[in-house]
């Protein structure tokens, strides 16, 4: 029996990643990884060349690897954290000194297939807490897959 697969009908699965990311005004990325110690996944010091008069914004981004199928978004922020515990007090420091805002973010694109399952969207105690010591807060992106 040969099996038919109409192109149409074909749609990508679920992908997802989350992101420690640090954003302001005029500052350069570069002077956060030497202040923090820890190499980060993207950085954009479009605000660090900025006058004064435009105020362009700057950052700076920890991402864990995207993944596709299931994604846990338990397992990816806490891993994340787990890699930022150790450089909390810095965070807190280089937020206040730099004026920026921490944020914890997920980045979901959900498949618009039926028969897949959407991803749980939560957060366990350790991440809770290192939002809380740290003053961050939580963006969640959700995007829908195109057919491919």
């Amino acid at each position: 029996m040969r099996q038919i697969i109409n192109e149409e009908n074909i749609v990508a699965s679920n992908k997802g990643r989350a992101y420690f990311a640090l954003l302001g005004y005029h500052f350069n990325p570069d002077d956060i990884t030497r202040l923090l110690g820890i190499e980060p996944t993207t950085v954009n010091a479009a605000g660090a060349y900025s006058g004064l008069d435009k105020p362009v914004i700057s950052s700076w981004e920890l991402s864990s690897e995207t993944l596709t199928g299931e994604v846990d978004v338990f397992a990816l922020t806490d891993g994340l954290v787990k890699q930022l515990e150790p450089i909390k007090e810095k965070i807190v420091e280089v937020c206040k000194s730099h004026n920026l805002s921490p944020r914890l973010g997920v980045a979901l694109t959900l498949s618009i297939d039926k028969g897949e399952a959407s991803p749980e969207v939560g957060f366990g105690a350790r991440t809770i807490r290192f939002l809380a010591d740290t003053g961050a807060f939580i963006e969640v992106e959700n995007r829908l897959s195109e057919r491919i």
